[in-house]
Formats: C-alpha cells, sequence, structure tokens
C-alpha cells in the first residue's frame, strides 16, 4: 500500500499541468494549485502513517480494518480538496471526521479516548451546522454552489451570514477559545491520529476559509481586526501554556494552535501575500508537526509515557535520534532554510504592513514559539536519565526513514516555493 501511495504521489507531482487556474473540471470536482498542494499532503502523510503504524501489523490490532480506515480518510480528502461545488465540498469535509475518529476509538491508548473522540465530534459537528445554513443561502439567492461561478457574486448579507460561512473553518483549524477538543484530542489518538490531525485535517479549516473569502469581502474587511486580535493574541497565550506543559504530545498539540493562530491573522488580513504565506505555512506545519509526533510516539514505544519527566536524557539513550529531535525543532521554530521560515517571514511582513500595531504581539509570539520548542529539546535531550529504563534501541531503519521523509521535502520544497505565489 505504501508503494502505491507513493507512486500516485509522484504521479501527482509530474503530471499535473493546471498550475494557475482551474483544471480537470467536472460539476463537482476539479483542482487548482491550493487544492494539488493540500491533495499531495494528504498522500504523503498518509503514507507516512502506515509506516509510523509498524506496532498496529507487528501485533496484528486489526490491521485490514486500520488500511481500510486509511484509505476511506484519503479518499475524503482527496474529494474534499478537489471538490467545487460548495455542498459537495461541505459533505466530504464532514465525512472525513468519521475516519478520524475511528483512529482515535479503535487505536487510541487510555480510556479517555471516547471523552476525546465526543469533544472532537461536537465542536466540529455543531459547529458545522451554520455553515450547511449558509450554503443553502447562498444557492437560495444565486442558485448555484459551484466556486469558481461565484466569485464577485453579490449577496445581501449581513454580519450573521458571516459568521456562519467562517465559523465552522474556524473551529477546525483551531483559533484560540474553541481550541479545547485538539489536545485531547492528539493525547488519546494514536501516532497515526495525530499525525492526520496535525498533517491535514488543521489545513482543512484554512483551505475552507480560502474557499468561502469571495463572499465575504464586505463584512471580510470589517471585522477581520476582530480576528486577526484574537488570534494573535491567543497564539501568544497558548504559547505561554506550552511552557508549562509536562505531557510531550499536549505540548506539540498546543504548539499547533499557537502556529495556526498566524496562519489565521493572515488569512484575515484579506492580501495577497497574507494568503501566499498561511498557505505555506500550513503545508510546512504539516510536515513538521507530523514529524514531531513521530518522535514522541518513538519515544513512548520505549518509555511507556509522554511525561517530560520521564522521556529525559535521550541523548545519552538514542544519540542518533537526538539529532532528528534537533532538526525537527529547528523547523518548528522557523530556522533556515525550512519552509516554516519562509511562511513566518511572509505572515509577519503582511501583519505589519496590515496593522505597526500587531508588531508587539508578533515579536512576543516569536520569541516565545522558540521558546517552548527550546524547553522541549533541551528537556527531553538533556538531564538525567529514567532509572526504571536500562537499555533500549537506539532506532530502527523504518524510524529513521519515516523521519527523513517529514524533514526532507520541509527543506527541499522552499526552492520551488515561488510557485506557491501564483496559487491565490
Amino acid at each position: 500500500m505504501c508503494s502505491l501511495l507513493f507512486f500516485i504521489s509522484f504521479f501527482l507531482f509530474f503530471s499535473f499541468p493546471y498550475f494557475f487556474c482551474w483544471g480537470g473540471l467536472s460539476y463537482f470536482f476539479g483542482c487548482d494549485l491550493i487544492s494539488y498542494g493540500l491533495i499531495f499532503l494528504s498522500l504523503w502523510i498518509c503514507v507516512l502513517m502506515v509506516l509510523a503504524s509498524e506496532s498496529v501489523f507487528r501485533f496484528y490490532y486489526f490491521p485490514g480494518f486500520f488500511l481500510f480506515v486509511i484509505i476511506f480518510l484519503v479518499s475524503m480528502l482527496y474529494c474534499t480538496f478537489s471538490s467545487v461545488s460548495l455542498l459537495s465540498f461541505y459533505v466530504f469535509f464532514e465525512s472525513s471526521l468519521i475516519p478520524t475518529l475511528f483512529l482515535i476509538l479503535g487505536w487510541g491508548y487510555q480510556p479517555e479516548r471516547v471523552q476525546a473522540g465526543i469533544y472532537l465530534l461536537f465542536y466540529t459537528l455543531l459547529a458545522s451546522l451554520p455553515l450547511l445554513v449558509g450554503i443553502l443561502f447562498v444557492y437560495n439567492h444565486l442558485c448555484s454552489l459551484c466556486l469558481f461561478l461565484l466569485y464577485g457574486a453579490s449577496l445581501p448579507s449581513g454580519g450573521l451570514f458571516y459568521v456562519c460561512m467562517i465559523f465552522a473553518f474556524l473551529v477546525s483549524m483551531p483559533m484560540f477559545m474553541v481550541h479545547l477538543w485538539l489536545p485531547s484530542a492528539h493525547v488519546e489518538a494514536p501516532v497515526s491520529g495525530s499525525m492526520i490531525l496535525a498533517g491535514v485535517l488543521l489545513s482543512l479549516g484554512g483551505y475552507g476559509l480560502v474557499r468561502v473569502f469571495p463572499l465575504l469581502f464586505k463584512f471580510g474587511f470589517t471585522f477581520s481586526f476582530v480576528w486577526v486580535s484574537l488570534s494573535l493574541v491567543g497564539g501568544f497565550f497558548v504559547s505561554l501554556f506550552c511552557l508549562r506543559q509536562t505531557d510531550l504530545k499536549s505540548l506539540i498539540a498546543y504548539s499547533s494552535v499557537a502556529h495556526m493562530g498566524m496562519v489565521i491573522g493572515g488569512l484575515m488580513t484579506f492580501g495577497y501575500w497574507g494568503v501566499c504565506s498561511s498557505y505555506v505555512l500550513m503545508i510546512a506545519h504539516g510536515l513538521c508537526s507530523s514529524g514531531l509526533f513521530c518522535l514522541s510516539n518513538i519515544s513512548y514505544e520505549r518509555f511507556g509515557s509522554r511525561s517530560l519527566l520521564v522521556n529525559s536524557g535521550l541523548i545519552n539513550l538514542m544519540p542518533s535520534m537526538a539529532m532528528w529531535w534537533f532538526l525537527l525543532s529547528a523547523c518548528n521554530m522557523a530556522a533556515p532554510p525550512s519552509l516554516n521560515l519562509l511562511g513566518e517571514i511572509g505572515l509577519l511582513s503582511s501583519l505589519v504592513s496590515w496593522s505597526w500595531s500587531l508588531m508587539f504581539v508578533l515579536i512576543l509570539l516569536s520569541f516565545f514559539s522558540a521558546a517552548y520548542t527550546l524547553y522541549m529539546y533541551s528537556y527531553s535531550q538533556h538531564g538525567s536519565v529514567y532509572s526504571g529504563l536500562y537499555t533500549c534501541s537506539l532506532g530502527y531503519v523504518r524510524e529513521f526513514l519515516l523521519l527523513f521523509l517529514h524533514w526532507f521535502p520541509l527543506n527541499i520544497i522552499v526552492l520551488s516555493v515561488d510557485v506557491a505565489v501564483f496559487c491565490v
């Protein structure tokens, strides 16, 4: 299955001719550069999910059903990103939650996974019901739901319609104050569930915002300062909260909320560079956070704990793995030449040009982003080794390949990122 998905990924990469416009159009499906990049990311992450879940196959923990869930998930994501109808986009957007819920409930580690699954289900489903009402409102007034026909359309819209259309995507990203479902889902999910949540499902919200923005320009400009302020200040508070985390997966999950705060801020400026840089950072975050969750799972398989108090002194036990901790931590705090750096520089420029008053918040957000990443790296790699563990494997070839396939595209795509400038 891994070989088949890799083949499909490279086939897409070398055969996609529609870089600057909609291509392969039908009534329900089509593709442009924005959707193409996220489809490629979905296929890539799903391949790595299978590679990371070796224990499912080693212990025969329903491997057939596990592969079926992943295939169903990647199919739903493909249909979501290639939908050109708002209604079909909504259906596939909600359908992608079903296999994610199965991954959490079926292969999670703790009994609390049921509560985490309920959090995920209710937060996302309840927030998406207003989106369905907004889609029906659009069809009632324009008699069409095709995205490429709705650009520039005038709607007798109001503030309620604006909130209905964007709230589901803000919860999905998630934005500060509606983010509580994400840490619990990450902590209780298996490594495959955490990888797809951090890698692709958070980007679904940003993709949805980009698609509905042409309908919302009037009220978008009016209320954008509210969302920009809330997302950036919320990202700062979440960064502070990361500094007091002792659970490794929880720390990485909260760092995702902080990064998505910058993405929301860039999107809500409605600027060309803001949207392009947000798209770049979504791709970079998908690879970087997924790799960090793989590293935390590698430690969990050896120590049986996610606590930083237990996962300390890893550089003494697994020196080769410490190198990958350093490389992915450097990418997480936007060190060159990673794709994260390019996305964050673009977002900083876009947000500061939108309002100079945001500079102080952005300085704090960038500083504490580096602070909690260094906190995670120093606590996990240095210090005394857990006395309950005498020896462990230094790392398998499968694990090194898995981490390389996260890190390599994260630092190579930056060489051809000029294509992303033309994506919007």
